[in-house]
């Protein structure tokens, strides 16, 4: 199992940034890499919201569904997979200290056995990394632009 963790502040209140985030229109345009993060389920956001994602790793098409298994607002979103490529998310949210919003984003990740696992292990890994870090950087970077 894989695990990429960042910690980020964004010049935005709480609130906003979990706005944001939870909003299941704007993961394509935060989350680096995903092309399709559908609803399943009438429910959207919160407990037991079930989502299809596409996630584009090199020349492979990853798909998963998630469903989010915690879920706090203002403070916390988890995402598990239920189904397909082993892809889980939490994300933190806090007030800094000096003002705006800590925000902790972890992604761990489960690969196949066997050669595919490791084929796949070079992608993922640094992809992971790259997509915690756009995130990271398109989130802070919308809140810098927009207030």
């Amino acid at each position: 199992m894989g695990v990429v963790s960042h910690q980020v502040k964004v010049d935005a209140p709480r609130e906003r940034v979990f706005e944001y985030v939870d909003g299941y229109q704007n993961v394509p345009e935060y989350l680096f890499g995903v092309k399709r993060f559908t609803p399943t389920t009438e429910q959207t956001q919160g407990l037991g919201s079930t989502f299809e994602v596409a996630i584009d790793v090199g020349p492979k098409t990853l798909k998963s569904v998630v469903k989010c298994t915690q879920y706090i607002p203002n403070e916390l979103i988890e995402l598990r997979a239920v189904e397909g490529f082993s892809a889980n998310s939490t994300w933190k949210f806090a007030d800094a200290e000096d003002g705006g919003t800590e925000m902790t984003v972890a992604f761990d990740f489960k690969l196949p056995g066997g050669i595919a696992g490791k084929l796949l292990g070079g992608l993922i890994g640094p992809f992971a990394d790259q997509a915690v870090k756009h995130s990271e950087e398109t989130i802070a970077k919308k809140f810098a632009d927009h207030g």
